[in-house]
This record gives C-alpha cells, sequence and structure tokens, in this order.
C-alpha cells in the first residue's frame, strides 16, 4: 500500500508539472483566473462530520470515535474561516451521551501560494465493530490525542485557488492545475486499557507517536457551466516515525512511514451565494509498536450553504489589525 502511494505521487507529480509547463506557455498572462471575494463575509450554515480513527493493524478493525453528525454557524472574511458546530441529539440518536466529549480543532486556510492544514484533537472514548455479523464493542476507556499539521507551497498559485474551493472567499473563473510541495509533522497518543496486544509480545496501554517530513502532490479544479466546479488535491509524503510504549525508552522504535492528504470539493459557487460539498481526509502509518501497525486518519465531511454580505469599513479595517492569515500572508509572501 505504502509503494502505491508513492507511485501515484510519482505519476502525478510528472502530469502536473508536465501540464502545468504547458498552460504557462500557452496562455495569455491577462487571463484572470480567479477572482477575490476576501472583502465580502460568507455567513455559512452547515453539516459536518469530523473524525480521527484508528486501527492496529492493516486487517484489524477499525475504532470508530463517538462524535456524529453536527449542525452549525461559520463566517469566512480576509481567507479566515471561523465555524461552531454542535451534535444535536435529533441527529445522533444512537451516539453515546454519557461519555466525554470530543473536541476536534481542524483549521485549513490557503493563501495564493501556502496551504496550511493544522489538526488538534482530543477524542474519548471510541466504538469498535469487529465484524459485521458481531455487536459493537464500546471502549470509553480509549482515548486519542493527535496534534500537529503541514504547509504546502502551491507551485500556480496566481493560476488556482483553494480558497475558492474550501471556503467560497474568492471564485475561480479558469480551470487550472498545478503541483505543490510541503512538510508536515504530527505527535500522536492512543490510550486504553491493554490496547496494544499480539501474539508473543508484551501488552501495553499506551502509545506515544511522532513524525515528520516532505510531501509532494498535485491540486487541480475543473470549473464549468457557469460557478460549477470540481476541485480536487493529493498530496503523499513519506516520514520518519518514531514510537514509544508505556513511556518505556526500551521500546522506542524509529523508523520510515508514508501517508497522504486527500481533499476534494464539489458545488456551485456565485457572487452572492454558494451550495458546496467538502471532503477531507489526512492519513498517517504510524511508527510499529509491540508487533503492531497502527495508522490514525482525521478527516471530515461537510455540506454548506453560503450567504455573503458586505460589512462596514470600521469592522473591516479592525478585523484585518488582527487577523492571523494576514500575519502568514505576510510572512510567506514572495
Amino acid at each position: 500500500m505504502r509503494h502505491r502511494v508513492l507511485l501515484v505521487v510519482v505519476f502525478s507529480m510528472a502530469f502536473s508539472f508536465q501540464a502545468w509547463a504547458t498552460s504557462l506557455l500557452e496562455s495569455d498572462s491577462t487571463f484572470l483566473y480567479y477572482r477575490d471575494l476576501s472583502d465580502q463575509l460568507n455567513l455559512r450554515f452547515y453539516f459536518s462530520h469530523k473524525f480521527t480513527e484508528f486501527q492496529l493493524g492493516k486487517d484489524m478493525p477499525v475504532y470508530e470515535p463517538n462524535s456524529g453528525l453536527h449542525m452549525g454557524l461559520g463566517i469566512s472574511f480576509q481567507k479566515l474561516t471561523v465555524n461552531l458546530a454542535i451534535p444535536w441529539g435529533f441527529l445522533n440518536p444512537t451516539r453515546q451521551k454519557d461519555w466525554k466529549p470530543n473536541i476536534d480543532l481542524q483549521l485549513h486556510s490557503y493563501t495564493k501560494y501556502w496551504n496550511f492544514d493544522f489538526f488538534g484533537q482530543f477524542y474519548n472514548g471510541y466504538i469498535l465493530v469487529p465484524d459485521q455479523s458481531e455487536s459493537q464493542i464500546l471502549r470509553e476507556d480509549v482515548e486519542v490525542r493527535k496534534f500537529g499539521g503541514n504547509a504546502e507551497y502551491v507551485f500556480g498559485g496566481d493560476r488556482i485557488s483553494m480558497a475558492a474551493a474550501k471556503d467560497q472567499s474568492q471564485l475561480q473563473l479558469r480551470s487550472a492545475i498545478s503541483p505543490m510541495a510541503g512538510f508536515g509533522i504530527y505527535r500522536v497518543r492512543i490510550s486504553g486499557d491493554s490496547l496494544f496486544k499480539a501474539d508473543q509480545q508484551p501488552v501495553v496501554s499506551r502509545g506515544d507517536f511522532f513524525q515528520f517530513g516532505p510531501s509532494l502532490g498535485v491540486v487541480g479544479t475543473l470549473v464549468f457551466g457557469k460557478g460549477f466546479f470540481l476541485t480536487g488535491a493529493f498530496s503523499g509524503s513519506y516520514s520518519l516515525g518514531y514510537s514509544e510504549g508505556d513511556q518505556n525508552r526500551f521500546t522506542q522504535n524509529w523508523q520510515g512511514r508514508a501517508g497522504y492528504l486527500f481533499r476534494g470539493f464539489a458545488g456551485y459557487n456565485h457572487t452572492r451565494f454558494s451550495i458546496n460539498v467538502n471532503y477531507v481526509l489526512k492519513n498517517l502509518d504510524l511508527a510499529e509498536i509491540s508487533g503492531l501497525d497502527p495508522s490514525i486518519s482525521t478527516g471530515n465531511y461537510r455540506l454548506n450553504f453560503v450567504y455573503r454580505i458586505q460589512p462596514g469599513p470600521n469592522f473591516t479595517r479592525g478585523f484585518s489589525r488582527l487577523n492571523p492569515v494576514n500575519i502568514l500572508n505576510r510572512m510567506f509572501a514572495k
């Protein structure tokens, strides 16, 4: 599986560089590929399902979080997006309501040439289904803590806008494609009563993981029908991974690990409103621990209904000074 991911990245990069270079030679530099709408305030009503799930081995059952479907409100202004959603009971009749709440922080910020994806997860309680014919196993004792993120440089950032697809702060006018290159770093802790168990191996209740490394990828968007769009971005990574069981230095392990980040967007985007769906999935193969080969995936499904308004000048000036995206823009501007 890991070798397949690397092959996909290599072929995608080769195709992307060729298509990007050809488009640069053939296109008129006066073409406007996207229009900035970040001076407008996007008001958002949405449904989302965030999750951080994991496996202890490739052929082992998935530990699914007690997260559920959320409904909430959000805003996007000056390329910064803030959302607040709640897993309402009527949307999640089978959710375990007596367990500790989860906190899932995901920040996806896209400037002209840089993509930033940050994750901070505090998950409490997991549900395990060993087989389709078997009943669920409730593991309230299992906890996951995950922190980290990645930054990617988009070589054709003057021609393709991830912000148009993700938070509708821009409007993509033409189809485009571009290669990307970046770097990521992650820290993960998975714990539970005798969680890591393998034949002839010590039982481990807590696994600590850390990994970092470069990534390569491609992003492309297809615009059609005066406002409809399809956008996809895929990055494959190969990282140096570290694991340690029960905070015991004698269980330390270092090895190279593969991973990927996929982002997909589709919908209709207009200067006044937008209706769209998006999907983000970050997968990490963690370093082996206690004879097991764990992996962890963080994702988000979302359906958005967006309406735009024009705020006043005083609000705009005050917000601009404090906006962290503007600070990052100044730091990484070309």
